[in-house]
């Protein structure tokens, strides 16, 4: 019965472990990436068809539309926080790339409200469209 149960947790603990965004890249440097506007630019290129992806890039442009439907819920506790971390730096400094982004990946604004929202509790005034 024991060696029943202890199965049972490997494969839930499995299973949830799959649940998770591989956190290959969590140690990714998004200072340097946001500082840099080539760099920056690259990925968004990347995420919205229109470059070449690096193999981070096509990570988080494989990951990108899923996670900001679910609120991030497959992310690591890092994917989170550098999520939160980016949104608010386009919101704040690269609005007309953060549009951009929401217009293909949130058409309807259902989920740019929320992050928009989030962005003004943390103190970022957003212009009127």
């Amino acid at each position: 019965m024991m060696m029943k149960y202890f199965v049972l947790l490997c494969v839930a603990s499995l299973a949830l472990a799959e649940e998770k965004y591989t956190d290959k890249y969590d140690n990714i440097d998004l200072d340097e990436i946001l500082d840099n506007k080539r760099l920056l630019q690259a990925y968004v290129n990347c995420i919205l068809d229109k470059g070449k992806c690096t193999p981070e890039g096509k990570e988080l442009k494989d990951h990108l539309e899923d996670a900001l439907q679910t609120g991030c819920e497959k992310c690591t506790e890092a994917q989170k926080k550098g999520t939160a971390k980016v949104i608010d730096h386009l919101i704040q400094k690269e609005l007309p790339i953060w549009r951009e982004l929401t217009a293909k990946f949130d058409p309807e604004g259902k989920f740019r409200k929320t992050y928009e929202q989030r962005a003004r509790e943390n103190g970022i005034t957003i212009p009127e469209e």
